[in-house]
């Protein structure tokens, strides 16, 4: 079923509650990248993937790969909604013996790798396409990278290689929500022109709201840009997106909120 535009909006509002909450009960999360994230997600998973929740293995699924696994809250709660999990297990989120750790697990169905490891995902993403290509299938890989992991050189590394095999099966997205666990991206390691780094690197790069679930869908759905090249898209977000005393943050990037801020936050959420 093809979601529209309001649906989901209203969804991600949804999403964003059962993240607070999430790391409110679990007084454990990254709260400020998880929140920047919301829209990216819900498009891709509500719109998007051509995916099976009954069949999580099912061959010729299209792949996504949370490269910034830290930011998993909204992945879980995502992940419950379509039944990939029970919705009771999220109560269990960073708790013992729980399969909700910080970071995904391939142990939870919808997972396709482990991250948390930052760097990693684009690697993993450029193996599963170039096994598509392979395989003469036509499921496409996305891969959601945080803009401070884009100092990690395992990055750029993964983007040589999808431009040398021409997978224009491959999209990456990157959270460029300005902000990272030290502080602002530029102050910590400097990413500008970052448009211009991955064309360099024989990418097809589009910049685009990151919150704007029309524009998203847009661009999604008219990829590859290039024919025999891999896409890159720089999603501008804003780091603890919906809560108006997290946004722009950094202190906010794992940080749990009180019991106060906690009240004020699902009444802004409401």
């Amino acid at each position: 079923m093809e979601r529209d535009v309001e649906y989901l909006k209203d969804k991600a509002k949804d999403i964003r509650r059962t993240i607070v909450r999430m790391i409110y009960q679990a007084k454990s999360g990254h709260i400020g990248g998880s929140l920047s994230s919301v829209e990216i997600l819900v498009t891709l998973y509500y719109r998007i993937l051509r995916i099976d929740p009954k069949n999580p293995d099912w061959p010729d699924r299209d792949r996504f790969i949370l490269s910034k696994g830290h930011s998993v809250e909204g992945y879980y709660a995502i992940l419950a909604d379509l039944g990939f999990i029970d919705r009771e297990e999220l109560e269990t989120y960073c708790k013992f013996n729980s399969r909700l750790t910080g970071h995904p697990t391939v142990k939870i169905p919808g997972v396709e790798a482990n991250t948390g490891s930052l760097g990693h995902g684009l690697s993993i993403g450029v193996g599963m396409a170039l096994a598509g290509k392979v395989d003469n299938r036509d499921y496409k890989v996305y891969v959601l990278m945080g803009d401070g992991e884009q100092a990690e050189g395992s990055i750029w590394e993964a983007g040589m290689s999808a431009s040398h095999y021409r997978l224009d099966n491959l999209v990456g997205i990157v959270d460029r929500n300005r902000l990272q666990i030290g502080g602002p991206t530029e102050s910590v390691m400097s990413l500008e022109d970052l448009s211009d780094k991955w064309k360099a690197f024989g990418w097809s790069v589009i910049e685009v709201n990151g919150h704007d679930i029309k524009e998203l869908i847009n661009v999604f759905e008219n990829t590859p840009i290039t024919r025999n090249k891999p896409t890159l898209i720089i999603a501008h977000t804003i780091k603890g997106r919906g809560v108006s005393f997290i946004e722009n943050k950094a202190e906010w990037h794992h940080k749990v909120p009180t019991e106060e801020e906690f009240a004020r936050i699902m009444e802004e959420l409401a």
